[in-house]
Formats: C-alpha cells, structure tokens, sequence
C-alpha cells in the first residue's frame, strides 16, 4: 500500500473544498425553491419580497418562519369559520333539513376531544423533533466551523513539513562537519531530554532561593540602615580625628622649622659622626 503524502491530503481537500461546499444557505435552496413554485401556483401576494429568498440568512428564515406561522394561523381560524358557515347553511336550508340529536352531538364531542389529544401528543412529537433538529444543527454547524479551521491548517502544514524538513537537514549538517562548539547540542533525544529536566529543576532550586533571598532584604535592609545609622557618628569622629592629626602635625613641624631642614640636619650629623667612627676604627671606606 502506498503511503499517503501531505501532497495528496492537500489535493483532496481541495477538491473536496471546489466541489461539495456545503452551507446552510445551499440547504436551503430546495425549501426555497418549493416556496417559489406554490406561489406562484396559488398566485398568492405576502408581505416578504422574493428578493429575501435570495440573500437567507439564519436572522430572515427565523423572521420568514415567524410570518408564515401568523398566515397559518389566519388561513386557519377563516377556513374552519367558513366551513362551519357552510354547512350551518346547509344544515338549514336542506330538504329535508338536517336535525342532529343530542347523542350525535355527544358523540362528536367525544371524537373532537379524541382528535385534539392526537394533535396535541402531534404537536409535541413535532416539537421534540424540532428541537433535536436545532440540536443537531448547531452540533453539525460547530463541527463544520472546526473542519474549516482544520482544512486551514492542513493547507498551511506542507510548506510548514517542508521548513522543519530544511532546518532538519542543515542541523544534520552542521552536526557532521561539528561547526557547533557545544557538546550539549549533539546529543541524542533521550540525553537531550534527561539534560532539560536537570535544567528545569535546577532552575527550580534557583528560583526557590532567590525566593528565599528575596524573603530576606526587608530585614537586611533594616539592618544596614542601623548599620549606617551606628557609622555615621564614628566616620564623623574619624574624620574630626584625622583634621586634629594634621592639625598637630603641621604644628609639630612649623616649630621644628620644617621636615625638610630637619632631616638635612640629621644626615650631615650622621654622616659626620660615620667619618668620625671610620678614622677611628682606622675603617677604609
């Protein structure tokens, strides 16, 4: 058996989209045309244009259904009064005239409340099947919404194969000629897998300390405001300290004449006292 391709799904979705588009304006049609043809039999004038029949909508066959009913409903009360006037009339006027009895009235009366009781139990037969129609019409209409959106899909899916089909061949690619420096990324499905669930929980644990640390720097921070508040007055006192220092130090050396006289001062001492030491100690230098 051959294997079914991507190509041939897309041929007969196609075929199947050109040839059997079905709607429920296109259901329609044969109700419509019915509607046309007693019409135009019975060369009867309505309120609704024919034009609507061209242009159904769900929103005009309710508002047609509606319409229709009310006619019905007129045509009916009419005809069952100009029937029960017929025969009144005929009942009066025949010869001899007609005399119903008590019991024939009785009986008739017993198979009208026969008659309404079928049409009653008629009518909700009728009403039951009417509302599985509606069921099964709104069933049948998501479902034909859902196949479109799929038909899309499967319209979009080989153009969408055959990208996945180059990007498959050029990672093969790259992966013989090992361009890719990370290791990670050659490795088998499997691996692949076990190393991003190592990744997730060790993303996890991460995420759960920094919570933790997160959870901390309220009271870290209180504490370095305290911090803060004890060092202020000791880098105060640092730097009073420092300006006292420097102050006695230039004191110190304003009343010594200067560093600089001092220290030269010493040197000659010292390396007089060196010679000294020298021709005694009979040292050569």
């Amino acid at each position: 058996m051959a294997p079914i391709t991507a190509d041939k799904v897309l041929t007969k979705l196609q075929s199947l989209a050109a040839g059997q588009e079905i709607t429920i304006l296109k259901l329609s049609e044969p109700i419509s045309a019915a509607v046309t043809q007693a019409q135009d039999l019975h060369q009867r004038i309505s309120d609704i244009s024919t034009s609507s029949l061209d242009a159904t909508t769900p929103s005009s066959l309710e508002a047609d259904l509606t319409h229709y009913r009310e006619l019905f409903s007129k045509l009916r009360f009419s005809y069952i009064e100009q029937v029960t006037k017929e025969k009144f009339i005929r009942a009066i006027v025949g010869d001899p005239p007609l005399i119903v009895s008590p019991q024939e009235n009785v009986d008739l009366e017993k198979e009208n409340l026969e008659a309404k009781a079928m049409l009653k139990a008629l009518k909700t037969e009728v009403a039951g099947m009417i509302t599985e129609l509606e069921e099964k019409a709104k069933d049948l209409s998501q479902k034909y919404e859902k196949v479109k959106v799929e038909t899309v899909q499967l319209t979009e899916l080989p153009g969408k194969l055959e990208e996945l089909e180059s990007t498959v061949a050029e990672l093969k690619e790259a992966r013989a000629k090992g361009s890719n420096p990370n290791p990670e990324m050659n490795l088998p499905l499997a691996r692949t897998a076990d190393l991003l669930e190592m990744k997730k929980r060790r993303k996890a644990e991460l995420e759960r300390q920094l919570e933790q640390l997160q959870s901390q720097v309220p009271r870290k921070k209180k504490e370095l405001d305290r911090l803060q508040a004890e060092l202020q007055p000791l880098e105060t006192k640092r730097q009073n300290s420092m300006t006292a220092a420097k102050e006695a130090q230039r004191r110190k050396e304003a009343a010594l004449g200067g560093v600089e006289d001092d220290l030269e001062e010493r040197g000659r001492w010292y390396k007089t006292a060196e010679g000294g030491l020298r021709q005694v100690l009979e040292i050569e230098g």
